[in-house]
This record gives structure tokens, sequence and C-alpha cells, in this order.
């Protein structure tokens, strides 16, 4: 077993400029997309987390060649030997976003095998979306064990996919597919996140044919093959929610230059509704209040509030004036943090097991005690606790730190965090 923790002392209020790295969210997928071309691309502003080393290897045992300067931010991938359609199943079970390159699978090679994906324990994630989407497309897909094996005939024709939910990977994953298909592809209720117009972007510069239309539809016009790509990566809006909040937690104030403020207005919103002063005329810079007032958050697909920000947003809760409501709507195992801020004197009711629904009191202090992460986003809220806890906090499961975040505990060190990773 791993003695890797990170461990967490109260700390100053927050204060400084940092800069935000690129969006792992939009980067996976984006790597996922490369397996379309046939040549050299380059990716800039790259994170180096471990869901990317772990999207390189996948790419590597496709047959591409890789290589990454986590100095530089830089990652180049050479797709032109890729020959092998079959994904281990060892690196599926590590990584969600792994389910992302059936997609471009299927697209260049007319079929393709994986296992289900692993990850998070944050709630199962609809994967039934991209099957049910291949399958419009013409998809043959079946199913033995945890393993995946689809066949598609690239023939003209003409396809609309209806998505119940605008799942962000169903999205990206249908439209990866439909790009190298002749006729024209329709997808209604698509997701429109800032991570899913990266990707649209990209593909653009690939010489896709893609129109964003009104009433959340995306239109794809299949073309014979796409060329490879330079492309900066945008920056990463999760990783400035968390950066905010260790802010507000502190009561200190940071300035993000590279911060994208127009894709992060409901969250700005709720923070301005705290009592914290937030001005985006430069990035985004937040001078926090030191009494702050509870509120109330339900997440939504973009733009509604992130589901990525609810388990930080509940740390800065627990110390707010008053009594907060949050609302987990997109995955219903969201809220297995709340037992590991209790832990720490969070005064938190959930109805029921099964409930997605918090009542949060404010309290006076928050105690550092040992905690343990089970998500990317849930080892972000316990790490901010423990900035504002008195004593020490460590925190095990740091895998998933380290798969979301690139150095994000070094960045919170130079703006006067107390916090340091343990080997």
């Amino acid at each position: 077993m791993s003695n890797k923790h990170l461990l967490i002392k109260k700390s100053p209020p927050l204060n400084g400029t940092v800069h935000l790295a690129g969006a792992k969210n939009a980067v996976l997928t984006i790597m996922a997309s490369l397996i379309l071309t046939n040549g050299r691309s380059i990716l800039r502003n790259v994170p180096d987390s471990n869901d990317i080393r772990q999207m390189i290897q996948l790419l590597t045992n496709l047959g591409a060649t890789v290589t990454f300067s986590p100095e530089s931010n830089i990652l180049e991938v050479n797709t032109s030997s890729i020959t092998n359609f079959q994904v281990s199943p060892e690196i599926m079970n590590k990584m969600r976003a792994s389910i992302l390159v059936m997609g471009p699978l299927l697209a260049r090679f007319g079929q393709a095998e994986v296992a289900l994906p692993g990850g998070c324990l944050i709630g199962t994630r609809p994967i039934d979306f991209h099957l049910k989407g291949f399958t419009k497309l013409g998809a043959i897909i079946g199913q033995t064990g945890h393993s995946l094996h689809a066949t598609l005939q690239k023939t003209s024709q003409e396809n609309r996919v209806i998505l119940e939910y605008p799942s962000v990977g169903a999205t990206e994953n249908i439209m990866m597919c439909a790009v190298l298909m002749l006729g024209t592809t329709t997808i209604v209720n698509a997701a429109f996140e800032p991570e899913v117009l990266d990707l649209v972007s990209v593909l653009k510069k690939m010489g896709a044919k893609i129109t964003c239309g009104p009433g959340l539809t995306i239109q794809i016009t299949g073309v014979h093959s796409l060329r490879p790509v330079v492309h900066d990566i945008i920056p990463d809006r999760l990783e400035a929610g968390s950066l905010l909040l260790a802010a507000a937690i502190t009561g200190g104030q940071i300035h993000i230059p590279n911060a994208q403020p127009d894709t992060m207005d409901i969250f700005l919103e709720k923070l301005a509704q705290m009592g914290h002063e937030i001005d985006c005329s430069h990035g985004i810079y937040i001078k926090a209040t030191t009494s702050p007032l509870a509120i109330n958050v339900k997440t939504a697909p973009y733009p509604g509030f992130p589901t990525d920000l609810q388990a930080p947003m509940m740390a800065a809760l627990t110390l707010a004036n008053g009594v907060s409501e949050i609302e987990e709507t997109v995955f219903e195992n969201r809220l297995i943090h709340v037992q590991e801020l209790k832990k720490m004197g969070a005064q938190i009711d959930v109805a029921g097991t099964s409930s997605r629904k918090a009542i949060v009191r404010g309290v006076k202090t928050l105690c550092g005690c040992e905690v343990v992460a089970s998500d990317i986003r849930a080892s972000c809220a316990l790490a901010l606790a423990g900035l504002a806890a008195t004593g020490q906090t460590k925190m095990t499961g740091v895998h998933h730190w380290k798969r979301g975040y690139d150095q994000l505990e070094q960045k919170l060190g130079l703006l006067g965090g107390n916090i340091s990773l343990i080997a």
C-alpha cells in the first residue's frame, strides 16, 4: 500500500498571482481525436497529470509515437504507425476517459475493441449514451464480459442522434466517429461545455466540417480524411474554480490572469452571492470576505454550476454564515466526501444513503484530521478544508489528486498555502 499523502496545515490568507494549466478534460478528448489523423500533431499547454500519462500509454499501445515535455507542457503525437484498434483492459480500467477512443477507432478502422472504463467512485457514467449513438450511426456492438467490440460500415447516410441527456463524453465520442462518415450527422441535445467546443475547434483545424447550431444541436458533414494539427489547450476552468475557492476559504485574494470568466458565469455569481469581491476585467481576481454567506447550489450541465466544483464549493460553505443547500443532479455518488468533511467538524446532513441533496450548516472552525479522498474533486475539497482547519490534515487517496491536477499543491504553496505532497 502506498504511503503517499497530502499534508495540509492551517494557512494564512492566500495571496498572489497564479496561472492555470491546460484543461485536463479537454486534453484527454483531444488526444483521443488525434487517432483520426495520420501524421504528427503538437498540443501545447498540456498539464502533467496521471490521467494524461495514462492516455499517453493508451496511444502508445495503439502504435502511436508520443513525446511529452512536462517542463514546456508540449505533447507531440505521431499517429502514422497506429495499426491497432484493440485497447488494453488494464488501461481502460484505470481511466474513464479511455472510452473516448472508441469513436475515433471506429472512424479510422471501422472497428474497435475496448473494455468498460474505470476511474472514480462518483457514480455510473452514461456509457449507454455513447453506445446508443454509435448504433444510430450504424455500428454493430457486442459485449463479452467486460469487453465491448464494435464494427461500423462507413456508408453515406443521414443520421440524427438524439441524446436523452447532454452527456459531454457521448457528444464528443459520437462527433469524433461521425467526422469521417460520408453524409450528415446531427446530434440533438448535445453538450456545449467549453471543453467540447475546444474539441470542435481542433476537429475543424483537422479539416472537419462541423456547425454548432441553435437548440443544442451539432451538425457534422463527413469528410474523407483529416490532417494533423497544432493546438493550444484552453485554460482549466475547474482548476480556476479550485484556486478561487482556496482564496475564499482562507480569506485571501488572488489573481488568475489567464482564466476565462465567460466560461464560469454561474460559479462566479455564486462566489459573489457569498460576499466575495470578483473582478473579471483581466482574467479573474478575487478578494475574499472574512464573513462568507451561505448560498444554495444545484449542479447542472453547462452553463449551469459544474458538478466538478460541487465538492470544493461544499468545503467553502462549511465555514459560511447560515445554512446552505447543495443538490447534485449529475452523479448519484458525488456526496461521498461529506463523511470526510464531517470528520473535520463540518455539520452536513444528507437525507438517506441515496440522496443527492446536502444541507450544510456553517461552523466557526474545522479541525484537521486524517481523511481519505474518494475521487479527484473530493481530494480538492478535503485539501481546501485542510487549509482552513486548525491543526494538521493528512489526506490519503492522493492518486486521485495526481490524476486530476498538475502540481496544484505547488501552486497553492506559492500563494502561501501550507500544503505538501509526501512520498
